[in-house]
């Protein structure tokens, strides 16, 4: 291949990526420096080429450059956390693999990749000054205040279930410890209602409530999130406390706790047994007194299984396990939930709808609810939005809970059926009948079920019922 095409090649490749690319020689002076590189790092190309990485970063030196470093020593510099000042003032917030570039073992330049971390950074500090407000100013309940940062109750867990009136004894009984919980349970189900519930239920319920979504931050940033830094633990970093330390006296939850990096759950397990936190880069310990509350949409022992969650914190976490089932497990529950919804969407939205018609509680009561509890307030939310009259009607629902009503599946004539036969039967009719509604357009009928277009002329094809709208 020739040379001069592979060189063009490589360039605009480098030119398409999202990551920041900084190419220098074994001097450190800026051979190649891509557009990605100039957004995160905020210098104009034109200045950077030919430029000494120390006059890009005046705010590097030999020791914290990881291009220099990578020049001096021979060696890769991967996922180095920086907080630095660009040559025009301007601070820049980023995370950097540096890799030395050899003939032998000659060094004769240096490749700096790096990923823009500056708005996540702030948003994150942001969360934390938030956080640390919200614990400072505390209602009293002899003034009548009410704190905003927990705000439901065990009461508010609405369900007749057997699953979840023992769920909620088993919950209302270890409200009254501290031992840590590890709550259960599909997305949608829930979670984060039953643990603001059982901090309000105990004796931490004055104390502050902080939630965390592990897989919110970059593993880059979510030590600092939680333990804190210290003024000098890497460049740019200021004192801070994390969020383990705002939450002392109260409850910490950490929401999806699998997303967690590894490292981290083994320090989390470190807090855990000693209960001392110590902020990066700081030698001093600190005793703080939190409850820990995990919770995770993967079942626990599957989540060890898999290498998301490390046994050793499994254990500890699971002192206390709560699962709180799917929708499609406590059917007799949801009519009970769609009343209460209705009522609470009726204040807010200012409708005045009375219920479902039959046809809408049958389809209800039939679909699987994926999405769970959260899946059917925002169904029944959407649904108020378009009603008009005192109940809410199939027309009212989603195209893919209308095109499922239920008296409409007539399984008369399956009798004596094997099941393959009989299920291919009850699809073909669903199938006729979604079509017949989106008048023979593919593209609509598909929406109506639910699949993809390929997926639904594959199933036509195979029915011999091939269609070209």
């Amino acid at each position: 291949m020739d040379k001069a095409f592979l060189l063009s090649l490589i360039e605009v490749l480098l030119e398409h990526v999202s990551e920041g690319i900084h190419v220098t020689d074994s001097k450190g002076c800026t051979l190649y420096y891509n557009t990605a590189a100039a957004q995160i790092d905020g210098i104009r190309p034109e200045d950077a080429i030919g430029k000494h990485v120390l006059e890009m970063f005046p705010s590097l030196d030999g020791e914290t450059s990881t291009i220099l470093r990578a020049l001096k020593n021979g060696e890769r510099v991967i996922t180095k956390e920086q907080s630095i000042s660009n040559m025009y003032g301007s601070p820049v917030f980023l995370e950097s693999a540096t890799l030395p570039l050899k003939n032998g073992t000659t060094v004769l330049g240096a490749v700096d990749i790096t990923r823009d971390l500056t708005q996540v950074k702030q948003l994150a500090e942001k969360v934390v000054d938030l956080q640390s407000e919200v614990n400072a100013y505390r209602f009293s309940r002899q003034h009548g205040g009410e704190r905003e940062q927990a705000r439901y109750v065990l009461d508010d867990i609405v369900g007749q279930d057997i699953g979840v009136l023992e769920m909620k004894n088993r919950a209302m009984r270890a409200a009254r410890t501290n031992s840590p919980v590890l709550v259960s349970g599909e997305t949608g189900t829930g979670k984060e209602l039953l643990v603001q519930a059982i901090h309000n239920a105990g004796p931490r319920r004055s104390g502050p409530f902080i939630s965390q979504n592990c897989a919110a931050l970059p593993a880059s940033l979510m030590e600092g999130i939680l333990f804190g830094t210290a003024r000098g633990s890497f460049t740019g970093a200021e004192n801070r406390p994390g969020l383990v330390e705002l939450a002392d006296g109260g409850t910490l939850f950490l929401d999806e706790i699998t997303c967690l990096d590894v490292e981290l759950q083994s320090k989390l397990l470190r807090f855990i047994q000693d209960g001392f936190v110590r902020r990066i880069g700081e030698a001093k310990v600190r005793r703080v007194n939190v409850r820990i509350i995990a919770s995770t949409n993967v079942e626990p022992r599957e989540a060890v299984g898999k290498n998301l969650l490390r046994p050793d914190l499994y254990y500890r976490l699971n002192v206390v396990n709560l699962q709180i089932p799917p929708l499609r497990e406590r059917r007799r529950d949801i009519l009970l939930l769609s009343t209460n919804f209705l009522a609470e969407l009726n204040r807010r939205i200012g409708t005045r709808v009375k219920g479902l018609t039959a046809e809408v509680e049958k389809v209800f009561l039939a679909y699987d609810w994926p999405g769970n509890v959260r899946e059917l307030r925002a169904t029944l939310e959407g649904a108020l939005n378009i009603a008009e009259g005192e109940y809410l009607e199939i027309s009212h629902l989603p195209a893919y809970l209308a095109a499922r009503k239920t008296e409409e599946l007539s399984l008369g004539g399956i009798e004596g059926l094997s099941l393959s036969e009989a299920l291919a039967k009850v699809e073909r009719s669903i199938i006729n009948q979604a079509l017949a509604k989106a008048g023979g357009n593919i593209s609509r009928t598909s929406r109506l079920l639910g699949i993809p277009r390929q997926t639904l002329q594959y199933k036509l094809k195979g029915m011999g019922m091939v269609k070209r709208t």
